[in-house]
Parts: C-alpha cells; structure tokens; sequence
C-alpha cells in the first residue's frame, strides 16, 4: 500500500535492534491478546443496545458521544504519544522528575477538562444534533475529566512498557461495565431512558480507577512539586501540533456521525454505529501498538539510527496489516449475518460494515507512520491531517446527499459515510508514508503479495459458507476463514522476524533512553 523509498544511507548508525524487536513484539501480543478480549466484551453491550434500547436510541447516543470524545481527547494534551518524548527530555533517569512532569501533565488535564466541561454543561446543543434520550444524557459531560486523565495514566504506564494495565483498563474494564450498566439500567424504570449514557459514564470512571491503582503504585504522589505558570504554558504550547493530530486522528472516526446525524434521521445514525463499533475494533488493535512504539522511537531518535525507524516502521505496519486484514475477512466476508445479529433493521448496514473494515485495513500504515511523524515534522503532519479530514468532511456530505437525492434508504446513506472514510484513510496513508520514507531515507512500505495469496483461499471458504444457515455460517464459517487466512499468511508472509509477534520472549527491561529534542 505503501511505495518503496529510497535505501538506508550508508551513514546511519548501526544499532543491535533485537530488544527493541522483543519489546515490539510483546506489547504487541498484549495488545492483540486485549482486543480478543475486547472484541468478547463488545458484543454484549451491543446486543443490550440494539436489542433494547432500539436504533433510534442508539443513535443520539452515538451522536452526543462525537463531541464528547473529541473534546476529552484533546484535553489530555496528546499525552498518550508526547508523554514519552516529554519524559525522556526532561527527566532522563530521575524517577521523581519523572512523575512531577506526570502531574504537571494531569494538573493541566484537569483544568482544561474542567472549562470543557462547564462550556457544554452550559451549551449542549451542539452535542445533541438528533435530540436526547433522556434530560439525564447532559452529564455524559462528566467523562471528559475523566476521559483525559485516564489516557495520561495509561501513557504514563506505557513509559515503563506496562501495556497490561491499559488491556485491563480498555479491553475489560471498560467494555464490561458498558455491557453490565446498560442492562441493569434497562430494567429501572427511573433510568431507562438514559441507560446508555449512564452506562457510557459508569464505564469511564471504572477505567479510570482501573487505571489510577497501577499508577500510584509505580510512580505514587509527587515530592517536592511546585507547578509553574510558564512551565505548564510551554505544555500546552508544544502539545499543540499532537493534540491536533491525536484529534483529527480521532476525528475521522466521528466525522461521519457527526455528519450523519446533521443530515440523516437517528435510526440511520443507529444502524452505523453498531457497524462502526465491530468495525473499530481492528483499529484499536493498530492504535494499541502507539504506547510501546513510542519509547522505542525516541530513544533511536537520540542516536540518530533513522534505519532502525524505519525497520521498525516496516515490521509494525506489516504485523498490522496482517492482522487487520484478517479481521476484514473473518468480520466482513459474513457481514450480512454479523449485522443480523442485532436485529433485522441493521442487515442495511452490511455494506457499511465492509466498507469500514476496508477503510482500517487502509488506514494502517498512516497511523505508523504518524507515530514517527509527531517527532520529526509534527507541522507538516498536522497539516496534511487538516487536509485529509477536510476531504472526508466534503465526500461524506456529497455522497449521503447523493444517495438522499436518488431516494436510497439509510443503509445507502450510512454506506456513503463509510466509503467517504475509506477514501480518506487511503489517500493518508499514501502521503504520510511517502513523507515519511522521503524524512528517513528509506523504505518503510508494509505491503506484501503474501497478503493477496492468503485473503484469495479465505474469501473463497468464506462466500461458500454464505449459501449455509446464517447460525453455521457463523459459528463455522468464520473459523474456517480465519483457519485459512491464517496458514497461508504464516506459511508464505511471515519471516522469522514477524513470527516473533507470536513467540513469548522477555523483552528487556531498561527504562527508554533520554532523547534530544527534535
């Protein structure tokens, strides 16, 4: 998906790459082991939401949590990939300096939060394009402070390679106790109406603590911290090029209900969130490599080793591909009956929901490259993420007022958004991998024909199972193109390099070294 860049300069330093391979490989079989987990735990909450609560509801919640999430996001400063960079400059091997800036980090969050919150409190409209479920939906501003504070906790862990408290946090915590609130919520008559907000806050504030408890134990309260004025404002300065592409990164994946909830009624909202949420699942599995990759990042940043970068770049964009695209094919080849599964009114959604595994599969080697991009030519990067969303901004609009125009139902409408974010997300990866390739000298393209050889079997086992009973089709078919895809990609796509994804080995255990600024 990516082009070939220019090879390696002879010049770049030469660096034994082993540990930096096993610390890669073990955050990123964390990870992957997290959105299994994930992935079981959404179900229920989706099934509680399209089955009870109905797609209308569904709907305007999905619309209020757009702003929402953007908002906290951005209150967290862009810590989860600028914590690391934050660290290492200014703290080097002093752990208690380590964790004052933290605190600096989440004194800031908390105010920033703060303001953000009161704002909506006092103008919601903007958060509620379809309406509210209930008047009780207006305290979903309560999880920004929330949403933020928890994000730099993880970061923090993820400084010292600890990815599991995040799994535990995001992958179980989180979706567990959406999936629990919202039934128990249902079934009280007084909380009914606002069962999936209650639900959405609950969950927030148990990752929070989830998070909160494995962070006092590492870093516990700040000595000797004295806040200052000009040193919190050149956080916030320098935060300022992350923030907007941690936000426009987000941003992508809300734009279109935000869209879509301006133009089309909130069933039609409804029917492309619950596409959208087994849809997002793959991209949580990409983003979830950031907070190990980061340190790894900057520390061959301070030697200057742009060609170990760029081999990182390449083996975590290939692991992701990889991957991804299995999960494509296993979630979309029986799209139909996936969709089914939450009722016969999102059936309409199935074409939405391949377009939107589609639009992850693509979007994989921009969100690698950007993680090098943050540090290197954060400006130019910001710029380009402006462009990109700006375009989605436009297709999104013109293709649900095409499908409006010629009389398609919402399931048209919804597969418009979805094909609009797939665009986008392709044309990003182009221009941030060739803008990244050009910066390090060398090839960073994660594409292989191996891809091609084992999707071709899968689709194959796949489209068979689809003349079968929709129960076979997915409790066998679906193991059965997994099963497929993955002996193939194994047998012809993975060299011993990647196969270290999948054997246990102990990463090593120094902490990251500092790194200059870039």
């Amino acid at each position: 998906m990516t082009p070939a860049g220019a090879a390696p300069p002879a010049s770049a330093p030469a660096a034994d790459d082993s540990g930096d391979l096993a610390a890669l490989a073990k955050g990123g079989r964390t990870n992957t082991l997290g959105f299994v987990v994930r992935l079981i735990a959404r179900i229920p909450f989706l099934v509680i939401a399209t089955r009870l609560y109905g797609a209308e509801a569904l709907g305007r919640f999905a619309s209020a949590l757009v702003l929402i999430e953007i908002v906290a996001l951005i209150c967290s400063l862009g810590e989860k990939r600028g914590l690391a960079q934050r660290l290492s400059v200014g703290a080097g091997e002093d752990r208690a300096r380590e964790t004052n800036l933290v605190y600096d980090g989440l004194l800031l969050a908390l105010g920033y939060s703060a303001v953000a919150a009161a704002v909506l409190l006092a103008f919601p409209d903007p958060m509620f394009p379809n309406g509210m479920n209930s008047p009780l939906d207006i305290w979903l501003v309560a999880t920004i402070p929330a949403f933020a504070v928890t994000e730099i906790l993880l970061a923090a862990q993820a400084y010292r390679f600890d990815i599991a408290t995040t799994v535990r946090a995001r992958a179980v915590v989180e979706p567990w106790t959406i999936s629990i609130a919202a039934g128990v919520f249902f079934f009280i008559p007084a909380t009914r109406e606002a069962g999936l907000a209650l639900a959405f806050i609950a969950s927030i504030y148990a990752g929070l603590l989830t998070a909160l408890w494995p962070f006092l134990r590492s870093y516990g309260l700040p000595k000797g911290w004295h806040p200052q004025a000009r040193a919190l404002a050149k956080i916030s300065s320098r935060a300022f090029p992350i923030i907007g592409a941690d936000a426009i990164e987000r941003g992508t994946r809300l734009l279109d209900i935000f869209i879509l909830g301006l133009f089309a009624p909130p069933q039609a909202v409804g029917i492309y969130y619950a596409a959208q949420q087994i849809a997002s699942l793959p991209q949580k599995l990409k983003t979830s490599f950031e907070p190990i990759l980061s340190p790894v990042i900057t520390k061959n940043l301070r030697i200057g080793n742009m060609g170990a970068i760029a081999a990182q770049v390449r083996q975590v964009g290939f692991w992701i591909i990889a991957v991804q695209l299995g999960i494509a094919l296993v979630l979309g080849v029986p799209g139909e009956a996936v969709m089914g599964l939450w009722g016969p009114d999102y059936v309409a959604g199935t074409a939405a929901l391949a377009l939107l595994l589609a639009a992850e599969v693509a979007a994989s080697m921009a969100v690698v490259s950007e993680s090098v991009l943050v540090y290197i030519a954060r400006k130019r990067n910001l710029a380009l993420s402006v462009a990109i969303i700006a375009l989605q901004a436009v297709l999104t609009i013109a293709f649900i007022l095409i499908a409006q125009h010629y009389g398609l139902g919402q399931g048209f409408q919804a597969a418009g958004a979805a094909g609009a974010l797939l665009v986008a997300l392709a044309v990003s990866s182009l221009v941030k991998s060739l803008l990244l390739s050009r910066l390090l000298g060398a090839s960073i393209g994660n594409w292989r024909w191996a891809l091609v050889h084992a999707a071709a079997p899968a689709v194959v086992v796949g489209y068979a199972f689809t003349f079968m009973p929709e129960w076979i089709e997915l409790l066998l078919g679906i193991p059965a193109v997994l099963g497929v895809y993955a002996l193939v990609i194994w047998r012809r796509g993975f060299s011993e390099d990647d196969k270290v994804l999948f054997r246990k080995q102990d990463a090593p255990a120094s902490e990251p070294d500092p790194v200059s600024t870039v």
